[in-house]
């Protein structure tokens, strides 16, 4: 339902783009986010979007990361600059919420199998 890639590693300063491919029926869904995990920490929303255009971000990429969508493919992007070594994590896109706002990171049902991003210093 949701493809995650794009991930890989790249310098302190680098910039990387990250996919979301979904399905039909899930990219229907009004909500859609990126959230990460790194090894030993909580999983973390780091950017929403509604179906309306709003989007929002975590205080820790503000400004450095942007997430948007391409209707025509399907695809959801998280285009990340001036990448840090504290932003190595998996990613993961997920859909599908059921209540609330879109602009928060609880209620998330449907994830991705994730794309490794790793910053080296």
């Amino acid at each position: 339902q949701l493809v995650e890639s794009g991930g890989g590693t790249v310098q302190a300063g680098g910039s990387l783009r990250l996919s979301c491919a979904a399905s039909r029926a899930t990219f229907s869904s009004p909500c859609m986010a990126w959230f990460r995990q790194a090894p030993g920490k909580e999983r973390e929303g780091v950017a929403f979007s509604d179906t309306d255009g709003s989007t929002a971000y975590a205080d820790s990429v503000k400004g450095r990361f942007t997430i948007s969508k391409d209707n025509a493919k399907r695809t959801m992007y998280l285009e990340m600059n001036n990448l840090k070594p504290e932003d190595t994590a998996m990613y993961y896109c997920a859909a599908d919420k059921y209540g609330g706002s879109c602009l928060t990171p609880f209620g998330y049902n449907t994830w991705g199998q994730g794309t490794q991003v790793t910053v080296s210093s």
